[in-house]
């Protein structure tokens, strides 16, 4: 019984591809030359050409040193900018920091940002494929069994006189939308256009992200440092004081400066845990970068004597900049689609056509529903055009036209903003690299005069206030050492950042 109900079932859908074919037989011939007409037709709307890269030479307004000065510490080496020279994809590895890559590495897998573009990447894919599905004939397959029983009072419905009876109908319908006009191919390529702006939004993602994370990894290690340099000027003063006290004690001390001396030692003592919250702070940002909650606990950890600045800075040719930002493409990409969108509202103020078509067949049981005389078919053409639509779709038109010219303008916008990116970045170095020579130097004359006062304040040979100007400007001096090292190592990320951060190099 199972088996002949399943062959009951199954008969229209075997006899379906035999449908398939007997209908495109029918269709094919007639097709042809639409089809050919649809393939060579032209797509309404402006034909997008990516602008030309700016005409100019150079970043800054005056002519740019080919390096920097250095200075005998850490972090003081010589930089040199190298025109054209390539970024690697993993820029971040030029900083040579085991801990930094294992960071990125990690992050890379579990940032929720990351993420979350990928899949915005692969949405908008799959809505330009199922745009691509316009082109091609739409099918279906239909079959319908009822069971009827008629009033006395109306004549048979059936030739028969039989008033209780099974209907089966089986019917395969395609219907078809020739792109006359090329409104499926430009919405085909809007749609493209905004996966491609997608793409490089990603690729925008994956920089920051990586940007960021070894931004924060050097304010780490700045931030420890001044720690450390803050506990050594609070042990400077509190060698001092007890120092103080013990002559006031003997009498080569007055009291006001003892007072003076605590005074400053709190001083000092109160800028520590601004920066342990700061630190604290900047552990957290890592956390939530990487993907993980503040409350786990990070493995790596960073020191500025670990980070290593490179030496050798590219410098991209202006010409290949508007190719190499993500951000540029992207914009590029959304004034690709806005153009695009201009063709779509035209075309759809122009005719549109239509083709369907049916063949199927009726009859009281199944296995007759192709006999002779109980199939049917049918094709149907239609072409229809909006007469007066209260101006809709004219101000629709004129307002993707003013969409693309505001594409335009948003794209001059951004390509000014990377090359100002650059422009401030360069100078930055250059400055960095001046600044943590000055600084260095600040800081051995200024300790060279604490260790001097020091030496003096033990035989009683100096005053108070000698002592806390000495002390005062050493600490500034130091942590004005730390900042400049770190100045130059988030500098040189930037410069990464600012020229794209090689993502044409990742596959």
């Amino acid at each position: 019984m199972k088996k002949r109900l399943h062959n009951r079932i199954c008969c229209p859908l075997r006899a379906a591809p035999l449908i398939y074919r007997c209908v495109l037989r029918r269709w094919a011939l007639g097709l042809a030359p639409l089809a050919l007409f649809v393939v060579t037709g032209c797509a309404v709307g402006p034909d997008f050409h990516p602008p030309a890269a700016p005409a100019v030479e150079g970043y800054t307004r005056q002519p740019f040193g080919d390096k920097t000065v250095s200075v005998e510490v850490p972090g003081g080496e010589e930089q040199r900018f190298i025109q054209d020279l390539d970024i690697p994809k993993q820029w971040w590895t030029l900083f040579q920091s085991p801990q930094l890559n294992s960071l990125i590495e990690k992050a890379l897998k579990a940032n929720p940002s990351l993420v979350a573009s990928q899949a915005a990447l692969r949405q908008a894919w799959e809505l330009v494929y199922a745009q691509r599905g316009a082109f091609f004939p739409t099918m279906q397959a239909n079959f319908s069994p009822s069971r009827q029983s008629a009033s006395n009072t109306l004549s048979p419905p059936l030739s028969t006189s039989d008033l209780s009876f099974s209907l089966y109908t089986t019917q395969v319908s395609v219907g078809y939308t020739p792109d006359v006009f090329g409104l499926n191919r430009r919405m085909v390529e809007s749609l493209a256009a905004q996966a491609e702006s997608q793409r490089f939004q990603l690729e925008a993602t994956y920089l920051t992200l990586t940007s960021n994370l070894v931004v924060a990894s050097v304010q780490e290690a700045s931030l420890r440092a001044q720690i450390e340099a803050t506990r050594e000027i609070i042990d400077i003063g509190t060698k001092s004081l007890a120092l103080l006290k013990r002559q006031q004690e003997l009498g080569y001390a007055a009291g006001i400066s003892v007072a003076a001396q605590e005074a400053a030692l709190a001083q000092v003592q109160q800028t520590l845990p601004p920066l342990q919250k700061q630190l604290e702070q900047n552990r957290n940002l890592i956390a939530a970068l990487a993907g993980r909650f503040p409350s786990e606990e990070l493995d790596e950890k960073f020191d500025l004597s670990a980070l290593h600045l490179p030496e050798e800075l590219p410098v991209s040719l202006p010409s290949k900049l508007v190719e190499q930002r993500p951000d540029v493409r992207s914009a590029e990409a959304q004034m690709h689609a806005a153009s695009a969108d201009v063709g779509v509202a035209i075309a759809n103020r122009l005719p549109q056509f239509t083709i369907s078509a049916g063949y199927g067949g009726v009859a009281t049981s199944i296995g007759s529903m192709f006999a002779s005389g109980n199939p049917f078919w049918s094709v149907i053409g239609n072409a229809s055009q909006t007469l007066f639509a209260g101006g809709t779709l004219l101000h629709r038109q004129r307002a993707a036209e003013a969409a693309f010219e505001q594409a335009g303008a948003q794209y001059r916008s951004t390509v000014i903003t990377a090359f100002q990116n650059v422009a401030d970045v360069l100078y930055a170095l250059q400055s960095d690299a001046d600044g943590l020579k000055a600084a260095v130097a600040a800081e051995q004359a200024t300790r060279k005069s604490l260790d001097i006062t020091l030496r003096q304040q033990q035989f009683g040979y100096v005053n108070y206030l000698s002592l806390l100007g000495a002390q005062q400007a050493y600490q500034q001096a130091l942590i004005t050492r730390v900042q400049a090292q770190a100045n130059r190592l988030t500098d040189t990320a930037a410069l990464f950042q600012a020229l794209g951060g090689g993502w044409w190099n990742r596959t």
